[in-house]
């Protein structure tokens, strides 16, 4: 290629490149898959090794990441967050092999194989064993505060096992089942799914709210040290055993070779075993063990020369979109699946692919009869995420989204602001069965036995169509369903039975009453106490309540005005289900106790009770419990080995009790 040439290439992958980088790492919202990034970047490399005079400081090969997001305090790491360069294929490989081995002047090398996690890379920070700051990546220098989302991992040590002050690395992910249950909760509100794990964990690590961050069941994995204090490390094996020591949460799926036929086994090993993790990867990081042979080799602006991640081609394949079907979901969204040629994706058949909804396949230009590039989202979800326009041959055809339900033929609309089409008809039987499929489920009234599949039998033989029906089920009635025997029967029914007892709370979230999620009617059944009082509210009384707005109120006035649910909750009460509230009675007209009325947290160990037992007995005496210390915090409780909670609320002069202080002042 000509220097002119290749100077224009230059320019424009570039900037290709920077929208991609500011998409995925700033926005979360790629949109173009691993591989074709990849592809860019290697290209830019090769172009740029060629034309050394055309490298520029600005190239996003002189980079590390992203721009810090805005809605976070910014944080400069310690030491710098370098990236690992890609190699792509053994001879990448070989390569960096030899550069090695010419450093290390004929010394012994050994490598440290681990798993490259999917997920968003963190940086943490230990004052004398405490943990103090959390922080993303950022560009590399300066990354986001995103300490109180990172307490929220269950995995992740707020106190270490020893009081070490040190700065640590590691990879925040959302394992597989998380993600699974996650996009499926979303798709049964209406709402986007998220595109893999990686996004999923980066997108609950940048919420505003930790609550939010808390509610999703991330985890990580620790992989190294930035810097720390009194302590002499010599390998990278040593390292991460003395991490485990600490109390850290450790690959333990790593391992040390002594050539690089032996990383090229390891690669080849966990490429078989890949599916079969409980998170996702998406290639094989290779360290250098020796501490000394590190510092002696140095690193580029970029990245480090003693590491090199090996990167696993995209699971993606090509094939046919024949059809796209439409599904109605419990709100009545619409979601488009495409039907397509079946091709072999990630070690399965793959016969559908999401595709989301009707923005989707307007930007991407689908249309019936195209050859479509699918991937498989974080190697669960199949999806559709490009078109081979140049393979089109005349003969396709666009799709136009059904202007009525396909269920119950009912005019679909679609409400300001939203992009998702909807089923508004009440009595629409798709809404009716996944209304039935959400109310047994495990947040709601709980039965077990009554899955996807029973649920369906039950609604095509006309057993039930609606959630009172299963109160009246009969055994003979059941007993002709396909793989119901005796056993599975009589326990479906006793689960059926059992969950009479539940408290309202589960009852109204099982309702599926629009915008009211399990928090929401959890105050609804505390403030209620009883499902007559709950179907007398008013707007006036339902906005006084804490985290009831508008829309929820609107959506609730509207649910128990309509004849059909006053019939379904008689016919639940005539069947024998609880309409009461059994959980913990806030009493916040106790103004003269001690803890009515006031902001609470609890922190370190309690002897006599668990922190849900405090949390709900506080709860139960008019407070409100919070996870954090502030300003507006009245009370700390204080248990054995309280740590930076303590600190800060005495700092703050706020009222400290500890167990027994607190044992004294409850009612007797």
């Amino acid at each position: 290629m000509e220097l002119q040439a290749a100077k224009e290439r230059i320019h424009q992958l570039r900037e290709m490149i920077d929208e991609h980088n500011y998409r995925y790492h700033v926005l979360d919202d790629p949109i173009v898959s691993d591989a074709e990034y990849d592809q860019m970047m290697r290209e830019l490399l090769q172009l740029e090794e060629q034309f050394p005079q055309l490298v520029t400081p600005d190239s996003p090969t002189q980079r590390v990441g992203g721009k810090p997001l805005p809605f976070f305090e910014k944080v400069v790491h310690l030491s710098p967050m370098l990236s690992l360069g890609n190699a792509f294929d053994e001879e990448d490989l070989r390569e960096f092999d030899e550069r090695v081995r010419k450093a290390a002047e004929g010394e012994p090398v050994h490598y440290v194989c681990e798993l490259k996690i999917d997920g968003l890379a963190v940086s943490l920070r230990y004052q004398d064993g405490i943990f103090q700051l959390g922080a993303t990546r950022g560009d590399g220098q300066t990354g986001e505060d995103i300490t109180q989302n990172l307490k929220t991992i269950r995995s992740l040590p707020l106190r270490l096992k020893q009081p070490v002050t040190l700065e640590v690395r590691g990879e925040a992910f959302m394992p597989k089942k998380e993600f699974e249950r996650l996009n499926k909760d979303r798709e049964k509100k209406g709402e986007p799914l998220f595109a893999n794990p990686r996004n999923a964990a980066a997108g609950s690590l940048r919420q505003l709210d930790p609550k939010l961050a808390a509610e999703r069941a991330l985890d990580i994995f620790l992989y190294g040290i930035g810097s720390i204090e009194g302590k002499e490390l010599a390998t990278h094996t040593e390292t991460l055993d003395y991490l485990e020591k600490l109390g850290f949460k450790v690959n333990p799926e790593r391992k040390t070779v002594d050539s690089m036929d032996g990383v090229l086994e390891y690669i080849n090993e966990w490429r078989e075993k890949r599916p079969n993790l409980p998170y996702e990867i998406d290639g094989i990081v290779i360290k250098v063990d020796q501490l000394g042979l590190r510092e002696k080799m140095g690193a580029t602006a970029k990245n480090p020369r003693w590491a090199i991640a090996y990167k696993f081609p995209a699971e993606e394949a090509v094939t046919i979109l024949r059809d796209i079907e439409v599904r109605v979901g419990r709100t009545g969204v619409i979601t488009p699946t495409a039907i397509l040629d079946p091709v072999l994706l990630a070690g399965t058949t793959v016969k559908r692919a999401s595709l989301h909804n009707e923005e989707m396949i307007r930007e991407k230009g689908i249309m019936l009869g195209d050859h479509v590039i699918v991937k498989k989202a974080g190697d669960i979800i199949p999806e559709v995420v490009g078109v081979l326009v140049e393979k089109r041959t005349g003969d396709e055809r666009p799709y136009q989204m059904p202007t009525h339900c396909p269920e119950c033929k009912s005019e679909l609309v679609r409400f300001e602001g939203e992009v998702a089409l909807r089923c508004i008809n009440p009595g629409c039987p798709a809404q009716t069965r996944e209304g039935i499929i959400h109310f047994v489920s495990r947040n709601a009234m709980n039965i077990e036995g009554l899955g996807e599949k029973v649920v369906t039998q039950l609604f095509e033989h006309g057993l039930v169509r609606d959630v009172a029906d299963l109160y009246y089920l009969q055994k003979e009635d059941l007993l002709k369903l396909e793989r119901m025997g005796e056993k599975s029967v009589q326990n479906l029914l006793e689960a059926i039975e059992a969950s009479k007892d539940n408290s309202l709370e589960r009852l109204l979230f099982g309702l599926g009453i629009r915008f009211v999620g399990a928090k929401g009617a959890k105050i609804l059944a505390q403030h209620f106490q009883t499902m007559d009082a709950f179907l007398e509210a008013t707007e006036e009384e339902l906005l006084s309540l804490e985290e009831i707005g508008p829309k929820m109120a609107s959506s609730i006035l509207a649910y128990i005005q309509q004849p059909e649910a006053q019939n379904t909750i008689q016919r639940l009460k005539e069947a024998g289900v609880n309409m009461t509230y059994k959980g913990a009675l806030p009493q916040k007209e106790q103004g003269d106790h001690p803890f009515a009325g006031k902001t609470v947290v609890i922190t370190g160990t309690l002897e006599q009770m668990t922190r849900k037992e405090a949390t709900e007995l506080l709860e139960s005496l008019g407070a409100q419990v919070t996870n954090s210390v502030s300003k507006k915090t009245d009370i700390l409780i204080a248990g054995e080995k309280a740590g930076s909670k303590l600190k800060k609320a005495q700092e703050l002069g706020i009222e400290i009790l500890d167990e027994q202080a607190f044992l004294e002042q409850l009612p007797k």
